[in-house]
């Protein structure tokens, strides 16, 4: 099986459209993948998804009829199931050897527990070596690092953006940073403390390294926040 190169997982929180616009016009396009009630935002941006999972407790039936008669794969999930429908189409993703997965409309849902479990899925060891990102209205989320290994982040943007760094193991060690306001230099950040909050560009890059441990890296564009 060819490997796929992006997938662009849209869930139904806050999606930005023309951000969405924007990433699925890119060259390769990459393949849309809807999480339920996240096709309605597909759709509402003009566009239309390749493959819907659902348990369709969130999509309207008219909407579901129009993605039928246009023929997009719809895979039925059961509404009872130990995962959640982002889960499920990360699975899809992974499935097709995506060597790259951006997410959008991951977080600003009605529950916030649902936004929780999103940012938590990036911990998922399965997801080990696959670029993935949670985007969306100036802020990009990702994780480096493994349970065991080392991580590395190449951050881009403005002076004053915001950085921020969070350890999802119960210690990240050996956390470096180079292009930031305030530096880190092979230091461990512990689950629960918020040392790494809001941290700034001091340039036009910067980069996080570290030995040991999974980090959430944060940017957030000051303009756009």
């Amino acid at each position: 099986m060819a490997r796929l190169d992006h997938a662009l997982v849209i869930a139904a929180g806050d999606v930005d459209l023309a951000l969405l616009r924007s990433m699925a016009a890119a060259a390769p396009a990459p393949l849309l993948i809807a999480a339920d009630g996240g096709a309605a935002r597909v759709l509402g941006a003009g566009l239309s998804p390749d493959l819907v999972v659902d348990d369709f407790d969130s999509l309207a039936d008219a909407e579901r009829l129009r993605l039928e008669a246009s023929g997009v794969e719809l895979r039925v999930a059961e509404r009872d199931k130990d995962e959640s429908d982002m889960e499920l189409c990360l699975l899809g993703a992974l499935e097709l050897r995506a060597t790259r997965i951006t997410i959008l409309g991951a977080m600003g849902v009605t529950r916030p527990e649902h936004s929780l479990a999103n940012l938590l899925l990036l911990a998922d060891s399965r997801l080990d070596g696959i670029e993935v990102t949670i985007a969306g209205r100036g802020s990009w989320i990702w994780r480096i690092g493994t349970a065991a290994g080392p991580g590395e982040a190449h951050i881009e943007g403005q002076p004053a953006d915001y950085v921020s760094l969070f350890a999802i193991d119960p210690e990240v060690v050996g956390v470096s940073t180079d292009g930031l306001r305030f530096p880190l230099a092979a230091e461990t950040l512990r689950l629960g403390p918020s040392r790494g909050l809001s941290n700034e560009l001091v340039g036009p890059r910067a980069r996080v390294t570290t030995r040991r441990g999974r980090l959430l890296v944060v940017h957030t564009d000051r303009d756009q926040n």
